[in-house]
């Protein structure tokens, strides 16, 4: 629901305007003022200025859990239906929020220190507390952040393995990145071709920058956008041998583990390949087997 408004206002006059419900999705902060998310009913709300408020997110078919709760670091596995954090769709039905309803008290904050995109599964770590938001951190600084992605592509990279470093910037869409974007900044990913079909590559990949859609861009650049990622031109159906098809409702890939420096150990969090994940590659032509060759460090 949107309205554009002709003359100077406040988000409180327009709020009764957008229909039932609307209380609940300023609370939930899914009333926006253009691209400014509304806080309260005192809001200024400018002549021309378009009020949307968006629908309520619906819970996906898997659900979030802790992986592992160790020093102040909290280890979750983000189904790839749920955002990590508050988007448009309010705060509700986040990773950040359902975690931290799990381990209580009420109001307990949590720092994610790595974010999944929607449509993408796997581990995600969050801070419980500053002194492991300050060593999580720092191991990110210090290069010793280690994630290790499993991906499904259509296509296949030139080589075999190596390292992509286009850099990476915004796109016209502010929703997308580009390679050579705007204000684009190095970007360095490795990756590794862990098996092939007739229809599709599958890939180990780590990322050794943090940069927005990075492996998505990558792999696009290089010519292997991935099974279910529109917006970067990956196939959104796959079409089997006997002229089955299915759409995808989800991005080929999935943070399979994450490795971080605890003083003199290292912390390691697996989150094992989902199903839904399992069967693109097999839908694909793929040995399940393969999937033990793409989950080591590449």
């Amino acid at each position: 629901m949107a309205i554009v408004c002709r003359e100077e206002t406040s988000v409180g006059a327009v709020l009764p305007r957008l229909g039932a419900g609307a209380d609940d999705a300023l609370r939930e902060g899914r009333v926006f003022v253009g691209a400014r998310r509304a806080i309260g009913l005192a809001d200024a709300v400018a002549a021309g200025d378009e009020v949307i408020m968006y629908a309520a997110r619906e819970a996906g078919p898997e659900a979030p859990r802790i992986l592992l709760e160790q020093d102040g670091i909290v280890a979750a596995y983000k189904p790839a239906a749920m955002p990590t954090v508050a988007d448009h769709r309010g705060a509700s039905g986040t990773l950040e929020q359902e975690i931290a309803a799990m381990l209580g008290p009420p109001g307990r904050v949590l720092a994610p220190t790595s974010r999944l995109d929607v449509g993408v599964s796997g581990v995600v770590l969050f801070a419980a507390d500053e002194g492991a938001r300050k060593r999580l951190s720092r191991a990110r600084d210090e290069g010793h952040y280690r994630r290790h992605y499993v991906a499904v592509a259509s296509g296949a990279p030139a080589d075999a393995h190596g390292v992509w470093t286009w850099a990476i910037g915004r796109d016209r869409d502010p929703r997308r990145r580009r390679v050579d974007g705007r204000d684009a900044v190095a970007a360095e990913t490795s990756y590794e071709i862990a098996a092939r079909t007739s229809m599709a590559t599958l890939l180990a990949v780590e990322p050794r920058t943090g940069r927005t859609h990075q492996i998505r861009v990558h792999a696009k650049t290089a010519g292997c956008p991935l099974f279910g990622d529109d917006a970067y031109g990956g196939p959104v159906r796959i079409v089997s041998e006997r002229g089955a098809v299915r759409a995808l409702a989800r991005i080929a890939l999935h943070a399979a583990w994450v490795e971080v420096p605890m003083g003199t150990q290292t912390l390691r969090v697996e989150a094992p390949i989902p199903e839904d994940l399992a069967t693109i590659w097999v839908d694909c032509g793929g040995d399940p087997g393969a999937w033990n060759e793409a989950l080591r460090p590449c």
